[in-house]
């Protein structure tokens, strides 16, 4: 679809620039995606369903790739399927993992260890063997702690490669849960109090432990880029000092996820900040990398559910329930997130009506849209799609209440593939003795 302006009206039909890059509405209102109609992949796989249009992931990683250049990694805590791990390496980015789960899932793609960047603010030991054991790219040291524990593992001579993450005490304009630039944080070592002083003393006595660079990031789902600038600014006076070849300014993109919003793009995103690095002296043979994660992967998906129930409480509000929840999409009920809701059957409609989109959840809580703007047609039956959950969805989808975990399918060329079967209520069961 082509890019259109704007609109702030919410009752209007949804807005082409939330919808994946290869939407198209069919001449019979169905949403199409990667050539696929949507409404079709709802009654063969079933609801909640997450539906990725893979030339938008692709297009994403190709932009950060051409943006920042070798090293830049794909944080995949936003999404993480063998699917995803494998397209993102294909696109030629890294892969950021946080964990041992992420490492053994990226490693299990065929993603080759070297490309792989381990982050975590409290690794275990074992993590941290896997990954030495592994040969990772870089491990990014969060701690004294973990300083002393890869040392313990690797011994002399091994010659680590880590980044040391620093807070550069910069305050962003998003939830207070997703600030991680900021001095009071769990999150890397103060550069203002000194902390990342002493660790760098640390590290570079280290005889088992070789460093590389700096990492720092900031927050997540930011919008203005200033804010990315003056951490810039911070990080550079800090860094040029230090003699190093590698400076990672972490991910932190924000996203337009409703009626009005609007996001920087990845380009400019990475022109400015390299551009405020540069001019405050980092050296043109300093290589700066980033980990976007949200900009690759939100706006490629949706979620399409299916109205299970509706009821009028009169005088106060309208509330439709669907067959997922907080389960598969936990952020508004976390963050205070603000989606957009419409019929991917009649994509034109006009979303006249107000209700409060909630889950089947034994939760008060379990709402996933608190006034959402939907056609007035829609009713029990109906199928109702979230656009722009291609992040922090399924990554952060839990088996609240034994309900299963939904599919996950990519779809390009009129082809879709499930990455990620339907849980069933087998594989609930499967862990308990």
């Amino acid at each position: 679809m082509a890019s259109p302006s704007i609109q702030t009206d919410p009752t209007v039909p949804i807005p082409e620039s939330l919808l994946p890059m290869t939407a198209t509405v069919r001449a019979d209102g169905h949403l199409e995606v990667g050539g696929c109609d949507v409404v079709a992949l709802a009654e063969e796989l079933g609801t909640p369903l997450f539906i990725y249009d893979e030339e938008h992931l692709r297009a994403r990683c190709r932009e950060a790739v051409a943006a920042f250049g070798d090293g830049v990694a794909y944080a995949s805590k936003a999404f993480l399927c063998k699917a995803m791990a494998r397209l993102a390496h294909e696109e030629g980015l890294y892969l950021d993992v946080a964990s041992g789960g992420e490492l053994a899932t990226v490693l299990a793609a065929g993603v080759p260890a070297d490309r792989v960047v381990l982050h975590g603010n409290n690794k275990s030991s074992d993590e941290l063997a896997m990954a030495i054991s592994a040969g990772v790219r870089r491990i990014v040291v969060d701690s004294l702690d973990e300083i002393d524990r890869i040392e313990q593992l690797a011994g002399p001579g091994a010659d680590v490669p880590v980044l040391l993450r620093v807070t550069p005490g910069v305050e962003v304009h998003t939830h207070e849960f997703v600030q991680t630039g900021q001095e009071d944080s769990k999150f890397g070592l103060s550069i203002a109090s000194g902390a990342a002083e002493v660790a760098l003393e640390r590290l570079r006595a280290s005889s088992a432990i070789e460093l590389k660079g700096i990492h720092a990031h900031i927050g997540s789902q930011v919008f203005d880029t200033g804010s990315f600038a003056r951490a810039a600014e911070v990080l550079a006076d800090f860094f040029i000092p230090l003699g190093l070849d590698e400076l990672c300014v972490g991910g932190g993109l924000g996203v337009a996820y409703v009626v009005g919003e609007e996001a920087p793009s990845l380009t400019e995103w990475a022109e400015g900040t390299i551009a405020a690095l540069r001019s405050r002296g980092v050296a043109p043979e300093v290589t700066i990398t980033a980990e976007p994660g949200r900009s690759i992967v939100a706006q490629a998906a949706l979620t399409v559910y299916r109205v299970g129930t509706i009821k009028e409480v009169a005088g106060i509000r309208t509330y439709l329930a669907v067959d997922g929840g907080m389960s598969d999409n936990p952020r508004p009920v976390l963050y205070g997130s603000g989606y957009e809701a419409f019929d991917p059957a009649d994509v034109r409609a006009v979303r006249s009506r107000v209700a409060r989109v909630v889950g089947k959840h034994c939760e008060s809580g379990d709402v996933i849209l608190p006034e959402a703007q939907v056609p007035p047609a829609i009713g029990v039956g109906s199928l109702l799609a979230t656009p722009v959950t291609g992040a922090y969805g399924y990554s952060m989808a839990s088996t609240y209440n034994k309900v299963p975990r939904p599919a996950v399918v990519f779809v390009a060329d009129g082809i879709a593939r499930v990455v990620v079967r339907r849980e069933t209520y087998e594989d609930l069961a499967s862990l308990d003795v």
